[in-house]
């Protein structure tokens, strides 16, 4: 960039902050399980016009002229009075700033992020996020740390920004612990049809979910991207699907939400178990609350007087600021001086503020996980549930573990314990709902053809592997299918909410038929057949093996019941069981 140019960009730069030329804007962060606000993220645009083209390009000039803490402070500002200006910012939403990590442990900033400030805008700590941007190269780490923990301790929460685009990678994240980790919308693009992204989103879920920190997907621009988020069991999104950026801190559209839940319920068709069983919000429980201001000797009355309280919550303004146990409450004031010693000091003063929190859509296995990688000392401490940040009520470990063993007994009993589907009980029910509640469906059977000839010839452990292999082919289209189950032996059931069976049927077929080639050896493949007895005792060959597909669907016919409908299932069977080689027959058409 010549002398000239530069010039000119930096007299820009000063006019822009000097008259302060820029606004906020807000775009919502959802809950991918239910549609609720989490908060907005607070972005900043450019006013005047200029040669400036975006924000992006602002900030990188200030950096380069010695003015990122003025433009810094200009953004901050802004926000703040825009969010408090329009709505009150509400308590239970939060506040995503934008921070850059050159500023953030400068004793200005310190000095510019007091409570005593941010009352001015009716905002607590509590409310305010900061995201970090991994695009920023961090020169000293330890200074760094240090203003986040902080921050941390004045509860502010932490969200890392663009995960995956930046310099540092995996090491910012160990190195600040995050609440929140946003991945890059370059992760997000064509998620639905990238199974490299799927996959590495996957694991950061799971890694996610050990951590107890949250994913936020940004740049969400597809229905189909949103839809593999949410069966991907990511936690929260955004982008330009879900709303655009504006000025006004905007609802959420009610057919997105509708999408959303709808979309939760058909994957959690396919796991098997209802919704409630698997969430933590099944098993919690109210527990008494106080007010951090509360003197520790009534507290300790309290638990005097009421020998089944386990537990307290301290909340403040529906947030949870901490917990006190029974036990730990004996600890502190017991001995000599004890309780002489803090009986008329704030229960504050000594509540635990490092407690277990989860958010009351987290499963309970990855709760019981959690719960039980705790220190030794905090293993049977409750376990504190919110909701939008809000307190919701705890679980204790003992219903926790009783939870996890019903889930585990109920997995037992409804699903194949060969292929992890559910079985016929919740099979039924699905052809039950399809044919009472749905406007539209499809049911397609699958069935191994010649299976008990190769189960004869390569026995029953390679025949299991055929049955494992077809269960993961079905699973690799369950965004395209409501519901996948496995009636038992070889026969599998999918439901669709449309009728496009026929699509789905011809890739399924097709998968099968690669992997079949690789279930036999080599001189069974070039002949094409296997030999075996027949159920008469008789010598026979049978081809590889194959797939028939029964369909029917409510387009042409209405079921009134699944008796109907699985007779013409088995009628369909039969007929294509009369040809060699994978078929797809459909009551609709034959």
């Amino acid at each position: 960039m010549s002398d000239v140019i530069s010039d000119i960009m930096k007299q820009e730069l000063d006019y822009i902050i000097e008259k302060k030329q820029i606004k906020s804007v807000f775009q919502p962060i959802i809950s991918l399980k239910d549609g609720n606000i989490l908060g907005y993220e607070a972005l900043s645009r450019i006013t005047c016009k200029s040669i400036i083209s975006n924000t992006e390009e602002i900030f990188r000039l200030a950096g380069e002229h010695n003015r990122l803490w003025d433009l810094e402070l200009l953004c901050r500002v802004k926000s703040l009075e825009a969010a408090f200006n329009q709505m009150k910012f509400p308590y239970d939403k939060k506040l995503f700033v934008n921070v850059n990590p050159r500023v953030m442990h400068d004793i200005k900033f310190r000095d510019g992020f007091t409570k005593e400030y941010l009352n001015k805008y009716n905002i607590t700590p509590e409310n305010i996020i900061f995201e970090i941007t991994e695009r920023e190269a961090i020169n000293d780490m330890e200074s760094f740390q240090g203003a986040v923990e902080h921050y941390k301790k004045q509860h502010y929460k932490i969200a890392i920004d663009d995960a995956g685009a930046g310099y540092s990678g995996l090491n910012l994240i160990s190195d600040i612990h995050p609440h929140f980790l946003k991945l890059d919308m370059k992760m997000i693009r064509n998620i639905d049809k990238d199974n490299f992204k799927y996959v590495l989103v996957k694991s950061l879920i799971e890694f996610s979910r050990i951590t107890n920190i949250s994913l936020i997907a940004e740049g969400i621009e597809t229905k189909e991207e949103l839809k593999a988020l949410i069966n991907l069991g990511v936690q929260y999104g955004q982008g330009y699907y879900i709303q655009k950026p504006n000025e006004v801190m905007a609802k959420i559209d009610t057919d997105l939400i509708q999408f959303i839940e709808g979309t939760n319920q058909k994957k959690n068709n396919i796991q098997g178990i209802k919704l409630s069983g698997l969430f933590i919000e099944n098993i919690t429980k109210q527990t008494p609350i106080i007010s951090p201001f509360k003197k520790v000797e009534k507290v300790f009355d309290d638990f005097k007087e009421n020998s089944d309280i386990y537990g307290m919550c301290v909340v403040l303004e529906d947030k949870v600021m901490g917990i006190i146990t029974r036990e730990n409450l004996i600890l502190k004031v017991s001995g000599r001086y004890g309780f002489s010693l803090y009986q008329r000091k704030d229960i504050s003063e000594i509540m635990d503020k490092e407690y277990l929190e989860v958010d009351y859509h987290t499963p309970i296995n990855t709760v019981s996980y959690l719960a039980m990688e705790r220190d030794n000392s905090k293993i049977y401490d409750m376990i504190v549930v919110t909701r939008d940040g809000k307190y919701f009520g705890t679980v204790t470990v003992k219903d926790l573990l009783q939870k996890t063993t019903e889930i585990d007994i109920a997995n037992a009993k409804n699903l194949n314990p060969l292929s992890g589907l559910p079985g016929n009980l919740i099979i039924e029910n699905e052809i039950s709902q399809c044919i009472t509640f749905r406007s539209e469906y499809s049911i397609l059977y699958i069935d191994i053809d010649n299976f008990k000839a190769y189960n004869d010839v390569y026995g029953i452990e390679k025949g299991d592997q055929v049955i494992k292999v077809l269960s993961a082919i079905l699973l690799n289209y369950k965004e395209e299918t409501t519901f996948i189950g496995h009636v038992g032996g070889d026969d599998f059931i999918i439901t669709l909410d449309n009728y496009k069976w026929d699509v789905i049927s011809d890739s399924i077929i097709s998968d099968f038929e690669k992997e079949a080639q690789l279930m036999y050896n080599e001189e069974d493949r070039e002949r094409g057949f296997i030999t075996s007895a027949n159920r008469h005792g008789v010598i026979e060959e049978f081809p590889l093996a194959s797939l028939t597909i029964s369909v029917v669907s409510n387009k042409n016919r209405t079921y009134y019941n699944g008796n109907e409908l699985t007779e013409e299932l088995a009628r369909l069977k039969k007929k294509g069981k009369q040809y060699k080689g994978s078929i797809c027959f459909s009551g609709d058409t034959n």
